[in-house]
């Protein structure tokens, strides 16, 4: 359920600290990635060199940082996560997230977000029933925040009662039932190409296209975070393997045909990647020299259609197939022309026209186009369009949860 899910975990002062790096053990053993914000008063309690350890990832402390400002930002840090975990969760961080205070990284950091909150108390007993407390936890929980404990027991102070913080794995199975309710596809298999294809015309030299990858890596990511177990398969980008996604690396469409039908049977299936229309018809052994001047003749003969395979399957055919049209002119018209010649069941389209900006940019315009009409998206990042067509992809699977699975 974790796997490939990204959490960010703050860690306030208090002594209870010692339990988050059992907790981020725990996180990392079930395929989660961490990344950590340490308060100033919770590197009294832990080091930042046992988080950044355990969670094989920087560790954020400082607000003013020109440095990690520069490399990832408090907005980023904020947003770029499944899940925020308060772990200690001390009576000043809880004021400052009741009341919206940002005088440091981790009040910040929760401000600025939009992602849902958990968070475990840790305090003295009076401080826990103290009515200021109470009535930031109040606020806290009606805004949407989970709260996991205090449980109660003797304290490092040498009273006892309510206060303690929940231990790691109390913590970690909410975690996994906050994730498991959230989880649309879990159970389901998904395969999307992503990327360029290149077809070679001899050793040095070969056809191909502009695609960066980055709009088949964002849609496999999202997927794979609302629980499909997904294979991405792609051609050759500089775009960073999506956490918790299978790659599979190929070169030519063929290839790309052969991997998808490998990873078959799949209840989904999103055909993102450009591939190359055509093909040489046989690549040359040695390097094509000049010859005179005069140009060499390329016989071209035309790539397998990946996209109408996968439809056309038979018994075998992923419940959802999904089609993108890159066009340059007339973008509905052609994306509803490609629905009916390839059988489908949706065509994303976008114009990639010169000027857009599409190809290896940040941002994307697209509609999605179906048997019962277009339904066209605001310009939005390649990465929400990818969490917008997975969540509209998991409402098919939400709505018919007892549909077969491959």
């Amino acid at each position: 359920m974790l796997h490939g899910k990204r959490i960010l975990l703050v860690v306030a002062g208090g002594i209870a600290a010692y339990k988050c790096l059992d907790l981020v053990r725990r996180l990392r053993e079930r395929g989660a990635e961490v990344r950590a914000v340490l308060t100033a008063a919770g590197a009294q309690f832990v080091t930042p060199l046992s988080l950044a350890a355990l969670t094989e990832n920087k560790v954020y402390q400082d607000l003013f940082s020109l440095t990690d400002e520069s490399e990832m930002g408090h907005i980023r840090l904020s947003r770029e996560s499944d899940l925020i975990v308060v772990a200690p969760a001390t009576a000043d961080l809880l004021a400052k997230m009741a009341h919206g205070r940002a005088d440091d990284l981790a009040s910040t950091v929760l401000l600025a977000t939009d992602k849902p909150i958990v968070f475990a108390p840790a305090m003295n007993h009076r401080m826990w029933s103290n009515a200021a407390t109470v009535g930031n936890v109040r606020a806290l929980e009606a805004r949407g925040a989970i709260r996991i404990g205090p449980n109660e027991g003797p304290m490092a102070c040498g009273e006892f009662g309510p206060g303690r913080m929940a231990e790691p794995a109390e913590i970690l199975d909410a975690i996994e039932r906050w994730f498991a309710v959230r989880a649309p596809l879990a159970g389901r298999r998904a395969v999307v190409t992503s990327g360029p294809t290149i077809e070679p015309i001899d050793p040095v030299r070969f056809l191909s296209n502009r695609s960066s990858g980055r709009q088949g890596h964002a849609i496999a990511a999202a997927l794979a975070r609302l629980g499909a177990a997904t294979t991405l398969v792609t051609g050759p980008t500089h775009e960073p393997d999506p956490p918790g996604v299978s790659v599979v690396r190929i070169e030519t469409a063929a290839e790309m045909l052969a991997a998808c039908r490998a990873a078959m049977p799949a209840d989904i299936a999103v055909c993102a990647a450009a591939v190359s229309d055509w093909r040489v018809a046989e690549a040359a052994a040695n390097k094509t020299k000049k010859n005179g001047g005069k140009p060499p003749t390329l016989e071209l003969v035309e790539n397998p259609d990946i996209l109408a395979s996968l439809a056309a399957l038979g018994s075998g055919r992923p419940r959802l197939v999904v089609g993108f049209a890159a066009e340059t002119e007339n973008v509905i018209d052609n994306a509803r022309a490609k629905l009916a010649k390839k059988r489908c069941d949706w065509v994303v389209a976008n114009d990639v026209s010169p000027g857009t900006g599409i190809f290896g940019g940040e941002r994307n315009t697209v509609h999605i186009v179906e048997d019962g009409g277009v339904e066209s998206w605001p310009t939005l990042t390649k990465a929400e369009v990818a969490a917008r067509l997975a969540g509209r992809i998991g409402d098919v699977f939400a709505a018919d949860p007892f549909a077969s699975k491959a």
